[in-house]
């Protein structure tokens, strides 16, 4: 071949791979494992931009890596394909989710295959697939049919907890469950009729139907995830998002809280993601008080981590949603409670935890009392408190809080001090400075330890509250008001009093099928879109009734919370994966993805994997043992400049800008080239300029001004690597991509950098093959710098990729293949081993000169070479000879030779003798492999 035509070769290779099944992999015992995934994409329309292969890149570096170091690499792709995007589409069109999430993984995977990437596509997954799903539903089966034990320590089949409830009662069984549970005695349970035993083991599993404040967008008719709702409105369209409380399924997650924290010790993650793991789950120890309310029989409990701060409580705090607030509520306040509440409503959570500046709230009328020293307590509602976290109520200590000091000076609330503000003011200080409390009841004196001690000890004694672990974390919403989404495998049957209750479909009639419909939107009467459906019913066998169907889909994050393992063994019709499967691939020794999944996917799906493990399903507690965020790659946005007020639409220059009233346009990058855009294209691809545009140019150039921005449509500034592979091949942009800096920082693109390394393909082309397309590579014996060249670069190679600085590998090849050139190497000796080294990064050219040079067999095949550290052995050394300071002549010597005959030969150099010119030796000295210093 005598030039290197990138997409002839690519294509070439792309579909030799394809036919000969190289990147098909199967259970080898006879070869260590390797399993490297990247992160589940979403098939957006938008297609791949040149962002997201970064990490994927990567990936497929590594694997195509270990795969000649001997190790038997599991590297998967498939698709998160269940999601609002197609479901939004599809209220638009009405065209079926199903059609336009097939039209974008056909494209994503064109774009993916067109990039080289060694992904087994025989064991492609999506999550939207019904053989998948089924397998996500029973998982969701599994978790209903669990409790979680405490003495055990963890997730049990619920039959365990019937033996335990039949033997002892409620009181043997130590489980996570809802707090306040009515108690019952073995006699009890054994009496009940086994509905009865059924509904009252509702309340401990796993997965749980409950009242639940959930972000509601009344315009998309669904709950949203927090990560959904930016601002108050939809993330998706714009909508309002108002709190609304439902009864949703949900997961306790919260009874791994301990397990979830202690298991980022043994995982080599970022310590940053697992800090904001760790921040996530917000662990803290404290107390839990109960606050009875004035005239009524209801207490309030509040959870708090400063139990000795009680005797300042002015005030007390409900979370507007909380369930007695109305109950609480007196009639002259009843008017400015709705309105607040109202006002509330339109508010995210998250909005409301990161606001902490804004002082809002409404009084209820109600008082409490504290337990402590029996003051009148103000119970108030504010949306600084949520319902969802802790008990819905805080207690305010404005002398120990700025949010409850802010809160009580804007509504002229009394302020407590803890210290007695009759005490002098060095008592105060000598107090404060021990941590000692002065003049607070029982604790006065006492240091904060020995304070919390006495008071929890008094709570338990009275029976008016615990010492207590809280979380931040809250158990999840496994529940969306949508279509596009795995259906839950319950139907609900009423009991002996009317009351529907939640029951499983059978395992054998999974997968439970997402029904067609005629509209994706809710029903008139607010249902979800599943409400639409004809005959969504279950009729359970041996029985002739039919019952509804939960109308309910699983979240976005169900699919993806386990999918690594379909990928062990992706067409088992009847495990989710096998025994022999799971044990040999075990878990993910590499996994690449965002750091935006750092609290939602990944919590969910350690979550996921602890309950497989409890259950006996799969023997890690840890799904993945490495975890990478790889960088993002910001766009570079260009800019024209529209004069204002022009009687014609005008665009001038950057450089004659500042001469003009302008306004900053975005501009697509793609039709810009070095910052020069191109005029014709300008014309005819906008069609928000009006007519005739007027261009006032520099030298004859439209010259756009520059900015890095993210990377979106938005922005103009989206770059397809279709494009870019086209021109400068598949094999450029992935040495572009990985030498644009370290994997894990972001960096921005600029596809004018793409020409160099497209010409050092080229350079190393012609190793191989001279200007006129003749073989020049030969069989001959290397020299030692020849030898030298390569060997440092499989050394750096090798310790770059292990180390994923990806980036500075790209560097050692632009090296070794200049010095190459240089010593006009084309012995096969070194371009053979230089061809495998640089296979994982450019594997398409490295195929092709493997090829040309003789090689019948795919490069993937072979060996990576290895490291002969002798070659890097430095047989001699050229001093630099120093006459009073200043260097006159270079000597070569021996490396090994001693000090004293380096003294001899220099001293009988003639260029040394000239330069001393006849001056007697004061002294020389030598340094070993530096430098040869002589005065004189």
């Amino acid at each position: 071949m005598a030039e290197y035509r990138h997409r002839e070769i690519e294509k070439k290779w792309q579909q030799y791979w394809e036919n000969n099944h190289t990147n098909k992999v199967e259970i080898d015992t006879t070869k260590p494992k390797c399993y490297v995934l990247d992160m589940f994409p979403y098939p957006s329309g938008a297609g791949l931009h040149v962002g997201h292969p970064l990490g994927y890149i990567a990936s497929d570096i590594y694997s195509r890596y270990k795969k000649l170091k001997g190790f038997n690499v599991l590297h998967p792709m498939g698709f998160d394909s269940f999601g609002l995007p197609a479901e939004q589409y599809a209220i638009q069109t009405g065209q079926h989710p199903a059609i336009t999430t097939e039209k974008n993984i056909e494209t994503y995977i064109g774009q993916l295959k067109n990039i080289g990437f060694c992904y087994d596509w025989s064991r492609e997954v999506r999550t939207s697939d019904p053989a998948y799903y089924k397998w996500t539903q029973w998982i969701f089966m599994e978790l209903f049919n669990a409790w979680y034990n405490k003495e055990t320590d963890k997730a049990e089949n619920v039959a365990t907890l019937y033996d335990l409830f039949a033997k002892g009662g409620s009181n043997a069984a130590k489980a996570v469950c809802d707090e306040e549970l009515p108690e019952f005695t073995a006699e009890e349970w054994n009496s009940w009729s086994k509905e009865k035993q059924y509904e009252v083991s509702l309340n401990y599993r796993l997965t749980y139907l409950a009242e639940s404040v959930v972000n509601f967008c009344p315009e998309l008719g669904m709950v949203l995830s927090n990560d959904e709702v930016k601002d108050g409105v939809s993330e998706r369209g714009g909508y309002p998002v108002i709190q609304k409380k439902m009864s949703q399924w949900m997961m306790r997650i919260t009874a791994y809280c301990d397990r979830l924290i202690s298991g980022l010790d043994t995982i080599d993650w970022s310590e940053s993601l697992k800090d904001q793991q760790r921040n996530w789950i917000g662990k803290s120890n404290g107390a839990s008080v109960k606050f009875e309310v004035e005239n009524s029989d209801k207490k309030i409990e509040v959870f708090t981590t400063r139990i000795d701060t009680i005797y300042g409580v002015s005030f007390l705090v409900l979370a507007p949603e909380h369930e007695w607030v109305a109950d609480l509520t007196t009639s002259e306040q009843k008017a400015s409670i709705e309105e607040y509440i109202l006002e509330t409503q339109k508010r995210s959570e998250l909005d409301r935890m990161s606001d902490v500046k804004k002082v809002s709230g409404a009084f209820t009328g109600s008082y409490c009392i504290n337990p402590f020293n029996g003051e009148r307590v103000p119970i108030w509602i504010a949306d600084y408190v949520l319902a969802g976290y802790g008990t819905g109520a805080v207690m305010g200590v404005p002398s120990g809080d700025q949010r409850d000091w802010n809160f009580a000076t804007h509504f002229s609330l009394p302020i407590i001090p803890i210290l007695d503000a009759q005490a002098d003011i060095e008592t105060q200080a000598d107090a404060t400075k021990e941590g000692k409390y002065i003049n607070s009841g029982m604790i006065n004196g006492l240091d904060y330890k020995a304070a919390t001690a006495k008071l929890v000890a008094y709570l338990e004694e009275n029976k008016i509250g615990r010492g207590k672990v809280n979380y931040r974390l809250r158990d999840a919403v496994f529940a969306r008001q949508r279509y596009w989404g795995e259906p839950v495998p319950v139907y609900f049957k009423p009991n002996a009093e009317g009351t529907l209750v939640p029951h499983l479909v059978d395992k054998k009639d999974l997968p439970l099928i997402l029904p067609e419909i005629d509209k994706y939107q809710p029903t008139e009467t607010g249902e979800p879109p599943l409400g639409r459906a004809k005959n969504w019913t279950y009729t359970p066998e041996g029985s002739t009734e039919a019952y509804p169907l939960e109308m309910s889909t699983m979240p976005g994050w169900a699919g993806s919370s386990w999918y690594w393992y379909r990928y062990m063994d992706a067409n088992n019709d009847t495990d989710f994966a096998s025994k022999e499967a799971l044990d040999y691939w075990q878990d993910i020794d590499l996994y690449l993805g965002g750091t935006e999944h750092a609290t939602g996917h990944l919590l969910y799906s350690r979550f996921w994997n602890k309950v497989l493990k409890d259950l006996g399903y799969v023997k890690q507690e840890e799904f993945a043992r490495k975890l990478i965020n790889q960088g993002m790659i910001q766009g570079r946005s260009n800019f024209v400049y529209r004069v204002k007020d022009a009687e014609k639409p005008t665009f001038v220059s950057l450089g004659l800008k500042d001469q003009y009233e302008t306004v900053k346009l975005h501009v697509d990058v793609n039709i810009v080239e070095a910052d020069v855009l191109d005029l014709e294209k300008f014309k005819t691809t906008r069609n928000d300029i009006g007519d005739e545009p007027q261009f006032i140019l520099e030298d004859g150039k439209y010259i756009c001004g520059s900015e890095v921005e993210k990377m979106s449509k938005s922005k103009f500034n989206v770059v397809n690597p279709d494009t870019l592979v086209e021109r400068y091949g598949a094999d450029t942009l992935r040495l572009y991509e990985m030498f644009l800096g370290p994997l894990t920082e972001s960096k921005p693109w600029d596809t004018r950098g793409i020409e160099g390394t497209y010409r050092f393909l080229r350079k190393f082309w012609r190793l191989f093959f001279d200007q006129n397309g003749n073989p020049i590579f030969k069989d001959e014996e290397p020299t030692k710098d020849e030898l030298k060249s390569l060997h440092k670069t499989i050394k750096k190679v090798a310790e770059d990729v292990e180390n994923f600085s990806f980036n500075t590998s790209v560097s050692s090849f632009m090296i070794c293949v200049n010095e190459l050139t240089d010593l006009k190497c084309h012995k096969l000796a070194i371009l053979k081993d230089l061809l495998i080294i640089i296979s994982p990064y450019a594997p398409h050219i490295a195929e092709e000169l493997w090829e040309q040079i003789g090689e019948t067999e795919s490069i993937t095949k072979t060996t990576f070479p290895t490291f002969n550290p002798a070659y890097l052995v430095e047989d001699s050394f050229e001093y630099p000879i120093q006459i009073n300071g200043k260097v006159r002549v270079n000597i070569n010597f021996p490396a090994d030779m001693p000090k004293e005959e380096i003294e001899k030969q220099v001293l009988a150099n003639e260029q040394v003798i000239k330069w001393m010119e006849g001056k007697e030796l004061k002294k020389i000295i030598v340094v070993p492999k530096r430098i040869v210093n002589v005065v004189v």
